[in-house]
């Protein structure tokens, strides 16, 4: 196998055999391909796509790579969610306990930020101790005993999805349809999963724009992964503006405690969580229907059991026990805390959401390079969602940064990437369909 022939092949718009394919993401899983030769042909994929067949090679490929999860002394369906990626998008943290308190086991393969988006790994990394690759044996009791375990990569999980990954991110070559599809399934079919729900974000914020852009890539993602054997479904979702009013690591990991603790009813973020407890657990046939699976899902958070498996997930996985109860003892507040005013009055009608995303990482909060150090701490916090009325000079945000120098840069960015309107906007629904 030549690297560069296949990379020139997909260059030039041919379509690769299934086994050039293999042999090429065998050589990048082994180490013998240059982050150029990487770069170059997630390039060529990216300007030349990739038909449904190359799609398939590619993703089985990559969950071949490495090791192949088992479950088979777990009596519960095994199950899992993905999201493609959006600002202030933390539902994994709260959604997996929700769907292991009502009998589902979840092990769940998360990534780091990506682009403009957050991780959640990287969320997971602001609690101290907190183990993000176990070996397997630990992966897999955590599942069987505390019913879900939000992990990332080891080496030996899609090895070649773990490097192509991470040049992705830095080479512009992100939101890529063949590119997502294999990434995303190839750890979950890794992961040994029965069903899978994906949230496949819409919007300025999100990887895909344009709603024919969603739907393109959630057909791909449902049609590739039934194909493979794994029952799945896609809701798409708006990210027209940060899903929680968290962006940053420490911050969302607050967010997602107050959540589970019950202080975040009736947003934006619970609508969308609960929608995909409520597809979770009617895919996997413990509820008959997704009515039933919400409510399911409200019990599980009101009576506190939610709450209760995450802290033993986290426990497990070498974190504090009692961090819901005492969040400020572990998790880190960055030096400077600043308001970030409305610039008149008005409603809030539009954001940049992207924008804020970058912000983030302007902040700290995010990678340029895959090698780069994050500051957890960093990240704007009591966002206020789209169609709020404000008055000039209030409060829209809070900006958490590591000097006073910082704070001032993004409380200004922040503050133009909104846009305040006279009347009152028409506001995107938040799910907007179902594959």
């Amino acid at each position: 196998m030549i690297p560069q022939e296949i990379i020139r092949r997909k260059r030039d718009g041919g379509e690769l055999a299934a086994a050039d394919i293999r042999s090429f993401i065998d050589a990048l899983a082994a180490g013998r391909l240059s982050e150029g030769q990487i770069g170059a042909f997630a390039m060529a994929v990216w300007f030349k796509g990739m038909s449904r067949q190359e799609i398939v090679a590619l993703t089985l490929a990559m969950a071949d790579s490495g090791d192949r999860l088992q479950w088979a002394d777990i009596d519960r369906p095994i199950a899992d969610k993905h999201s493609t990626g959006g600002v202030g998008d933390n539902v994994s943290l709260m959604l997996a306990p929700i769907a292991a308190a009502c009998g589902l086991a979840v092990p769940m393969i998360s990534g780091r930020g990506l682009g403009h988006t957050g991780g959640t790994l990287d969320k997971l990394e602001s609690i101290p101790g907190y183990m993000i690759t176990p070996d397997a044996d630990l992966f897999h009791r955590v599942v069987k005993q505390a019913g879900c375990a939000i992990i990332g990569q080891t080496g030996a999980l899609a090895p070649a999805d773990g490097r192509l990954y991470a040049v992705r991110d830095v080479t512009a070559t992100v939101d890529s349809i063949p590119l997502i599809t294999a990434s995303i399934l190839s750890k979950k079919l890794a992961a040994g999963l029965q069903t899978l729900v994906l949230d496949v974000k819409v919007g300025n914020g999100a990887f895909m724009a344009e709603r024919d852009q969603a739907e393109m890539l959630a057909r791909s993602l449902v049609e590739v992964a039934n194909g493979a054997g794994v029952k799945t479904s896609a809701l798409i979702t708006d990210m027209n503006e940060p899903l929680a009013d968290s962006a940053g690591n420490v911050v969302e990991m607050r967010n997602c405690l107050d959540f589970l603790a019950g202080r975040k009813g009736n947003t934006r973020l619970e609508a969308v969580v609960l929608a995909f407890a409520a597809e979770m657990l009617e895919k996997s046939g413990i509820a008959a229907l997704p009515e039933e699976g919400e409510a399911m899902a409200r019990r599980a958070l009101s009576s506190g059991k939610a709450a209760e498996i995450f802290s033993r997930m986290v426990s497990m996985l070498g974190g504090p026990a009692d961090l819901i109860e005492n969040p400020d003892r572990y998790l880190a507040r960055a030096p400077v805390e600043k308001p970030v005013a409305a610039a008149r009055s008005g409603w809030l009608a539009a954001c940049d959401a992207r924008g804020i995303g970058v912000s983030v990482i302007d902040l700290g909060g995010g990678r340029r390079h895959p090698a780069d150090r994050i500051d957890h701490r960093v990240g704007f916090s009591e966002l206020l969602p789209l169609g709020t009325r404000v008055n000039a000079g209030e409060p829209i945000a809070l900006v958490h940064a590591a000097d006073d120098a910082a704070a001032e840069r993004a409380a200004a960015a922040l503050a133009a990437h909104y846009r305040i309107t006279e009347d009152a906007p028409a506001l995107n629904p938040i799910i907007s369909g179902l594959i």
